[in-house]
C-alpha cells in the first residue's frame, strides 16, 4: 500500500476505508464481522479509517476495532492506525453552539474511539448563512493546542470558506471532498487554493456509491426507490454528468482499461482520481473485505497514455457538475440536499 505524509507524524494509506456505509440507511451490519473486516484491512496495509460523529455507531465500532487490534497486534501496530473522524454540529444547533459544546463533542469522539488524542478532526458546517463557521473552527484549533486533537481538516467546505478558515489562523491539513470521474468540482478552484496553503484532498465518491461497477455496465437506468442512500446520492451526480447513456460510455471505457490491467471498473475509477493534482487519498466505502485485494491494488495500477485517452474521450463529452465543492448539496430544498440528514447527533445518539 502506498502511503502519504499528510502531516508530521500522520502517515496515511492512499486508500482509506470509509465508514459512512456502516451507518444508518445502508442495511444491517454484524458488529463482530465489521471488526474482523477492519482487522483484515489494517493487516493488509489499509491503515486509515474514516468516520464521523454523525455516522451513527461507527466511531464506537472503530473504537472496538482499535481495542481488539491493539490486543492482537500490539502497541506499535496500533500506532500505525490513523482514524479520521468529523465534527459536524447539528443544523439546529449552529446558531447557539458554544465552545463548551465543541469541547464536549470532541470528548465524546475521544471516548467512543478509545483515544487520548484524535488523529484528525474534519470540520463541517451545514449553513453559511449562520456565519459562525470560522469562530467554531478557531475553537477546534484551541483544542488542538490543548492536545485533544493532533490535526484539523475540513469536510465539504467550498473554496471561499476554506480560505476564510485558513486566514483566521486555523492550520488545516486536509479537505475531504467529493471528487470523481463524474464530479470535477474540486478541480476548478479548490485544488489550486488548497495547494497554496499545504492542504491535501481526501476524496470520497470515486466509485459513485457502487455505480462504478461491472453490475452497472449494460444495466438499465436505475429508478427510484433506490437500494440505499449512496445510490440515491450518486445517481443524481450521474444525471448532472450527462445521464445514464453517457455514464454507460464511461463504464465501457473503464471496463476496457480494467481488462488490460486485470482489474475492475471501480479500481480504475479510483486510480484515475489518485492521479489528479492535490489528491492524497481516496476513501472507499467498503462494507466488508470482499474487494480488499482489489482495493489494495488501486495505487499500483500503472495507467498508460492509451488508458487516459480512452477515458478522457468520454469525459470530454460530459457536463461539468455546477458550482464549487458541495454547492448543490448545500441547498437543503433541492434534490441533492434532500438526501442528507442534518441533525444526526440529536437523532442518532
Amino acid at each position: 500500500m502506498q502511503m502519504f505524509e499528510l502531516a508530521p507524524d500522520h502517515r496515511i494509506s492512499r486508500v482509506i476505508k470509509g465508514g459512512w456505509q456502516l451507518a444508518g440507511g445502508h442495511g444491517e451490519i454484524d458488529r463482530q464481522s465489521v471488526i474482523e473486516d477492519m482487522i483484515a484491512f489494517a493487516d493488509a496495509g489499509i491503515t486509515t479509517f474514516d468516520c464521523a460523529d454523525i455516522y451513527t455507531g461507527v466511531e464506537a465500532l472503530i473504537g472496538a476495532f482499535r481495542k481488539e487490534y491493539g490486543n492482537l497486534r500490539g502497541a506499535e501496530a496500533l500506532s500505525r492506525i490513523k482514524v479520521h473522524t468529523k465534527f459536524v454540529p447539528d443544523l439546529g444547533k449552529l446558531s447557539s453552539i458554544s465552545r463548551a459544546d465543541v469541547a464536549e463533542g470532541i470528548e465524546t469522539s475521544l471516548s467512543r474511539l478509545g483515544m487520548e488524542q484524535l488523529n484528525l478532526v474534519q470540520f463541517h458546517w451545514w449553513d453559511y448563512e449562520i456565519d459562525r463557521q470560522v469562530e467554531v473552527a478557531t475553537w477546534l484549533a484551541e483544542l488542538r493546542d490543548e492536545g485533544k486533537i493532533a490535526n484539523i481538516g475540513g469536510t465539504n467546505f467550498d473554496t471561499e470558506q476554506m480560505l476564510r478558515i485558513v486566514e483566521a489562523g486555523v492550520p488545516l491539513v486536509s479537505m475531504q471532498v467529493q471528487y470523481s470521474l463524474i464530479d470535477d468540482r474540486p478541480s476548478r478552484k479548490m485544488v489550486q487554493a488548497a495547494k497554496a496553503h499545504g492542504i491535501n484532498l481526501l476524496c470520497y465518491g470515486s466509485v459513485g456509491g457502487g455505480l462504478f461497477s461491472e453490475r452497472s455496465l449494460g444495466a438499465p437506468e436505475p429508478q427510484a426507490p433506490f437500494e440505499n442512500r449512496s445510490v440515491t446520492k450518486y445517481k443524481l451526480i450521474v444525471d448532472e454528468f450527462g445521464g445514464w447513456a453517457l455514464f454507460q460510455d464511461l463504464l465501457k471505457a473503464l471496463s476496457a482499461v480494467a481488462q488490460r490491467h486485470g482489474s475492475d471498473i471501480a479500481s480504475i475509477a479510483s486510480r484515475m482520481v489518485l492521479e489528479r493534482p492535490g489528491v492524497a487519498a481516496v476513501i472507499v466505502g467498503a462494507r466488508n473485505r470482499n474487494h480488499l485485494a482489489r482495493n489494495l491494488a488501486i495505487p499500483d495500477i500503472a495507467l498508460t497514455a492509451e488508458d487516459f485517452a480512452e477515458i478522457n474521450e468520454v469525459l470530454a463529452r460530459a457536463n461539468s457538475v455546477p458550482g464549487d465543492v458541495y454547492t448543490l448539496e448545500r441547498d437543503r430544498s433541492g434534490k441533492h440536499g434532500s438526501v442528507m440528514k442534518y441533525n444526526l447527533n440529536k437523532e442518532g445518539h
